[in-house]
């Protein structure tokens, strides 16, 4: 292990904490985000444990900070990504469904990370960590609010906000079903009366806000 050097300016402590993070990130594309461990990180990023600990008061902020990152670049695909100027109301709702759920699908890294917000990585730290985290997740949900109402302006603007949220929460949950533990899936193939339990992620997240969309737009009538 390399010897341990105190970062003295502040952009030095930024690169360390940089390299950390990015180390994880290396980790996540291993492994799901439950089985990270704070020994196993250090090891790799070249540090003691007690070293990793002055940048990041736990392994759970190290991960949150993870997570506001995908976030926020989950949300700039997404915003490029989406087109459906001249359509109608039924064809751009499809649209934003599909769009969400693929994008989504396509970052396992972060539906792994939204699935242990809330039982995993909000324990373990402190109330600093949480109010930041809090407040940044604040700001991505209102950002994925406008982004909903600029593709779909049918929406109010506190469906958009309701629909904001609960995509995220519907996304941590769909994400944990569509990736059970291994008993679990043996359990899928040894019998086939509970194998209907077992879901695909993204066309299980596309119909929820399919049904999700055609419901608040009906409300607005």
């Amino acid at each position: 292990m390399a010897t341990f050097q105190r970062a003295r300016s502040a952009e030095q402590r930024a690169e360390r904490r940089r390299a950390i993070l990015d180390t994880a990130v290396a980790m996540l594309a291993e492994m799901p985000a439950g089985r990270l461990t704070l020994n196993e990180l250090s090891r790799r990023a070249g540090l003691a444990k007690s070293n990793v600990l002055r940048y990041f008061e736990s392994r759970e902020e190290i991960l949150l900070e993870l997570l506001d990152a995908a976030v926020a670049a989950w949300l700039n695909e997404v915003a490029t990504g989406l087109d459906g100027d001249g359509a109608g109301t039924a064809e751009r709702a499809t649209r934003l469904s599909s769009a969400l759920a693929a994008s989504l699908a396509a970052r396992p890294m972060l539906c792994d990370l939204i699935s242990a917000q809330a039982a995993v990585l909000e324990h373990n730290v402190s109330l600093p960590v949480v109010l930041r985290h809090r407040h940044r997740l604040t700001h991505h949900v209102a950002a994925l609010a406008r982004l909903i109402r600029r593709h779909l302006p049918e929406l109010a603007a506190p469906d958009a906000d309701w629909l904001a949220g609960t995509i995220v929460m519907v996304t941590g949950s769909l994400w944990a079903h569509a990736n059970p533990s291994g008993a679990v899936r043996a359990a899928y193939e040894a019998d086939a009366s509970i194998a209907a339990l077992r879901i695909d992620f993204a066309d299980r997240l596309q119909a929820t806000l399919s049904v999700l969309i055609a419901g608040l737009l009906t409300r607005r009538g």
